[in-house]
């Protein structure tokens, strides 16, 4: 980071008077962006933002502008230093993806470019068109189902969820509201906050959403799931919508989909399938049986931005009704009319398939990264992350201090420091230092679950940058920390 050629601006102008400088110091950033990449191994996986760093982002407005080549050592001094972590080889906190070098790119043309992406008639809404075709694809969706880009998975399933709201026999939902229906939602109690927050959103409030009990596999119990809605219609709710998960928080267990679809026929409801990260399970020849009947949902929610590494912010809806899903969404104001040439044909495309009128276009990143790496490599890298879970598993239970807790049959597996002869409750606190302690050391992060109430650490494996070896240095640590904590 030693560019420093000044970046010269008139006062009332935002483009350099000469751009060669901006040149140099643009190309430079590019250099030391794909070194930090990298050597992403090399540094700790995160730390906490310095004193110093702390102080300079808290400073007020600045109402006279810097040098730009300033501005970028502040940026790497004070900010880069300090990530999430995601984009390093040990981080498998929550369920963050990592990004590519591809994606560094794509986000750097799509910002030049920087289109609006509501519709109208320009490369960027074909693009987006066609990526959504791949992705309905990928998930043996029909071609004719419609879709959006999202920012993520709470965006994705919010859209689809409210589909099936609007899409209700009866009401005119969008001018009258729900009137004095008392609308229902099911999933299980695995199933994402979103849930809880979508129906607060859409003005059901968060105990429409019903949450239904698991098995010992974390899969909704569908007799008790069927026995809810039998329960709600006599006591006169409406319900309307199930929502199963492929892929859920704590575990990565997906529920029997095809029984949801069935049961969902039967009782004339909606379903909606939340693949926040499973559903690109379908990538994998090997593993695609695990997230089976997905492609029977009416409509599907999942980010690209996990298990299809790509950059933030890159989530996804499918609608299989693709007239339903414009019916919920769209609008026409006057000063966005469509015309039969000019820019202005169909300027709300895609903005009558949500809630957004400014849209970006991330369906570049989408487009860039399926177009170089293709669909078989980035399935080969999801494979790679299930059969390193399988390996991560085995340590674990070779090791008579790691107690592995809940299922594993995907790409996430929580465990636990078991020194034994300790109450549960001391367990919970002695795990809970732990994962404290292994996250400030820099080695990994990990983050937590709670498996039958108790304490786990886990680990959500979206990363392709992780090598076997990650794994063991995992296992090392936390034996090394919880010896430590015990005096053992």
């Amino acid at each position: 980071m030693t560019a420093n050629r000044i970046v010269e601006f008139e006062p009332d102008e935002l483009d350099p008077k000469d751009w060669s400088p901006f040149r140099e110091i643009a190309h430079q950033m590019v250099d030391d962006m794909i070194d930090y990449l990298e050597t992403s191994r090399e540094r700790p996986v995160w730390q906490s933002p310095s004193a110093d760093a702390r102080q300079h982002l808290s400073a007020g407005l600045p109402r006279q502008g810097r040098a730009l080549h300033e501005v970028y050592e502040d940026f790497g001094r004070h900010i880069l230093p300090y990530p999430t972590g995601n984009i390093h080889p040990r981080f498998w906190g929550w369920v963050m993806g990592t990004g590519t070098p591809v994606g560094i790119l794509a986000d750097l043309l799509m910002s030049a470019m920087n289109c609006h992406v509501s519709g109208y008639d320009q490369a960027a809404a074909l693009v987006e068109n066609q990526v959504l075709g791949w992705l309905a694809e990928i998930v043996d969706f029909p071609a004719s189902a419609s879709g959006l880009l999202v920012s993520g998975g709470t965006a994705a399933n919010l859209l689809g969820v409210t589909v099936a709201r609007n899409s209700l026999k009866g009401l005119s939902i969008r001018q009258d509201g729900n009137g004095q229906e008392r609308l229902s939602v099911y999933g299980s109690i695995a199933t994402h906050g979103w849930a809880g927050r979508c129906c607060d959103l859409l003005g059901l409030g968060e105990n429409a959403f019903r949450k239904i009990g698991v098995d010992s596999h974390d899969r909704v119990d569908i007799d008790a799931l069927a026995a809810a809605i039998a329960s709600d219609r006599a006591s006169g709710f409406r319900p309307f919508c199930i929502v199963g998960n492929a892929g859920t928080v704590a575990t990565g267990a997906t529920d029997n989909l095809h029984a949801l679809a069935d049961l969902a026929q039967r009782e004339g409801l909606w379903f909606h399938v939340d693949g926040a990260f499973g559903a690109l399970a379908k990538l994998s020849p090997k593993y695609r049986h695990l997230v089976d009947g997905l492609e029977r949902a009416d409509s599907v929610a999942f980010d690209l931005h996990k298990w299809g590494y790509m950059q933030y912010e890159t989530g996804a809806v499918l609608v299989r009704d693709a007239a339903a899903h414009k019916a919920a969404f769209s609008f026409a104001p006057s000063y966005l009319e469509t015309f039969r040439g000019g820019i202005a044909v169909e300027p709300t495309e895609f903005a009558s398939r949500g809630v957004q009128l400014s849209r970006g276009f991330r369906a570049l990143r989408v487009w860039m990264n399926l177009s170089v790496y293709g669909s078989d490599r980035i399935g080969a890298a999801i494979e790679k992350n299930i059969e390193q879970v399988q390996y991560l598993k085995q340590r674990i239970d070779s090791e008579r201090e790691l107690e592995q807790l809940g299922p594993a049959e995907l790409n996430v597996v929580c465990f636990r420091y078991q020194p034994g002869g300790v109450s549960e409750e001391v367990l919970d606190q002695l795990n809970r230092e732990l994962l404290v302690r292994l996250q400030e050391s820099g080695i990994a992060v990990p983050s937590n679950a709670r498996i039958d109430g108790h304490f786990a650490i886990r680990v959500a494996h979206t990363n392709h940058r992780t090598q076997q070896e990650d794994f063991d240095l995992l296992v090392k640590s936390v034996l090394e920390i919880g010896r430590s904590l015990t005096g053992r």
